[in-house]
């Protein structure tokens, strides 16, 4: 289930976001994946300097809207995100993030940035999503057949720019791709 391929290199450096330092990654999959526990993680490992744009907050908690084609959450993730690269910070966008619903503001956030952009899909199968939901606080509103429902196997973004971890995936895994160390200075006291 794991088709990681070899060491990924950074996708494209663009002309107009952020600085040639900061950099973005993406982490995409579906819902109980564990984006939010490996964005943690990074943070965790890496400490300041390293800002988490997560969809659920910006869609269910900030705007309180649903997760819809041309929704106003997709443009604030793509505003939030600049502003932290433009600001020196190593940006992590986690989410379910489907991929035609968010994929030209997730190819225009890549294709604009100056500097390096690593592309994660974690790969989980249906039965291990709905294992690690019942772990969740939020199990208890949302069930098992509500995320059938959710689940797009693979929802890969076209051009083949997402390195594809599998169940076994760790933000260790993505601390090494991307070469991020702690830093000796942070953007923000």
């Amino acid at each position: 289930m794991n088709d990681t391929v070899e060491q990924p290199s950074p996708v494209g450096a663009g002309t107009g976001t952020g600085s040639t330092d900061a950099v973005l990654i993406v982490v995409r999959g579906p819902s109980g994946a564990g984006k939010s526990s490996t964005a943690a993680r990074l943070r965790s490992a890496y400490g300041r300097g390293l800002a988490i744009v997560g969809q659920d907050q910006l869609r269910r908690e900030v705007l309180r809207e649903r997760d819809v084609a041309g929704g106003a959450n997709i443009g604030l993730i793509g505003v939030v995100t600049r502003h932290a690269l433009d600001h020196g910070f190593h940006t992590v966008v986690e989410g379910i993030l489907d991929a035609g619903r968010y994929g030209a503001m997730l190819t225009d956030l890549v294709a604009g940035h100056r500097g390096r952009s690593f592309l994660y899909y974690l790969d989980v199968g249906f039965a291990e999503t709905v294992r690690r939901h019942a772990t969740r606080p939020l199990s208890a509103e949302v069930s098992a057949e509500q995320m059938a429902g959710w689940y797009r196997p693979r929802d890969l973004l076209p051009g083949g720019r997402e390195h594809v971890i599998g169940e076994d995936g760790t933000a260790a895994r993505i601390l090494a791709d991307t070469a991020l160390t702690p830093p000796g200075w942070t953007p923000r006291p």
